[in-house]
């Protein structure tokens, strides 16, 4: 007979592994988490700048921890190190490098079919997979020619290159002044300011920019992008075009909709999940946590909320069964 687990938790970034030390403090046994990635935290390895500030209250919108994970400010590194040290301490039984097709329920128990067609099963889901797995694409296309420099996370960048960073929330501006440290740098934004970044972000771009040291070609959308002898030329709708080295674009991460519709979740019109108020979804006994349905995205204290409140509930439910 196959193990049926109390818990799968599909994510293992920073609310995946919320939920699972939660289960394991509130007394939910047997609980299994999936991660697509080769590690933990996967978006905070692969989309944030090394060194990037990690704050508890996300854009300075204070957020009270409910549960008994207390996070505070620090950097991608001890982010990262954090969490990885909280699977550690609790013993999280974790699958690496394991995609999830879909999540279907059978009766009262979850079946949970990999990518490699292996079969798992639950009394409870929680997905927690985040947005930035399925980065937002531009509207023009990207010549396979030179896919390879125009990159949707800085890591591939090389110092000394001429960049083009596109994009107008927190990411794109961190990595514009981040970046500008050994690169000649120009932030473009459709928008003619920087409404959805952050003041202190906001601060530091002007600072820089006054400073020489970034450039802002904002107010003015990209028509489309071609290939130059191997580097990246883009033209705007304003008739210029300028040749850079590498293109970085943070034009943010959209729902995985396909996926949740496939696991038979209802969507609102923005391909939201809609989740009742302990943040269970349309299906009885799959819960949503984390960026995909948090109002303040990006706050990581909002998704270890997320995941005491569904643990809470879920602990409730096997009580009354």
């Amino acid at each position: 007979m196959q193990k049926i687990y109390d818990l799968a938790i599909i994510g293992a970034g920073p609310a995946g592994i919320a939920s699972a030390v939660e289960s394991v403090l509130l007394g939910v046994e047997d609980v299994i988490i999936f991660e697509k990635g080769d590690n933990h935290s996967t978006t905070i390895r692969n989309y944030y700048k090394d060194e990037k500030r990690v704050d508890k209250n996300w854009r300075g919108a204070e957020v009270q921890i409910d549960g008994n994970i207390l996070f505070a400010d620090g950097t991608k590194e001890s982010t990262i190190e954090f969490f990885g040290e909280l699977i550690d301490k609790h013993d999280v039984e974790s699958k690496f490098n394991v995609g999830i097709d879909f999540v279907k329920k059978e009766g009262d128990i979850f079946e949970i079919t990999t990518e490699r067609g292996e079969k798992f099963y639950s009394k409870f889901v929680i997905i927690a997979i985040g947005v930035m797995g399925k980065p937002n694409k531009p509207s023009y296309k990207i010549p396979p020619s030179i896919s390879d420099i125009v990159n949707f996370n800085p890591n591939s960048c090389r110092s000394g290159e001429k960049l083009l960073v596109v994009g107008g929330g927190d990411s794109a501006l961190e990595y514009a002044y981040m970046l500008s440290a050994t690169n000649d740098v120009t932030i473009s934004y459709r928008q003619s300011s920087f409404s959805r970044a952050s003041e202190q972000n906001i601060d530091i771009l002007n600072r820089y920019t006054k400073e020489g040291k970034i450039v802002q070609k904002i107010g003015v959308d990209i028509d489309y992008i071609a290939d130059c002898d191997g580097k990246v030329e883009v033209f705007f709708f304003d008739k210029s075009s300028e040749v850079f080295d590498r293109m970085v674009l943070a034009i943010g991460g959209a729902s995985p909709a396909d996926f949740l519709r496939k696991c038979g979740i209802e969507l609102d019109e923005n391909e939201t999940p809609i989740t009742e108020e302990n943040l269970q979804s349309s299906v009885e006994g799959l819960f949503i946590a984390g960026d995909i349905i948090a109002k303040k995205g990006g706050s990581i204290v909002v998704g270890l909320n997320h995941a005491f409140k569904i643990v809470n509930r879920i602990k409730e439910l096997t009580r009354t069964t």
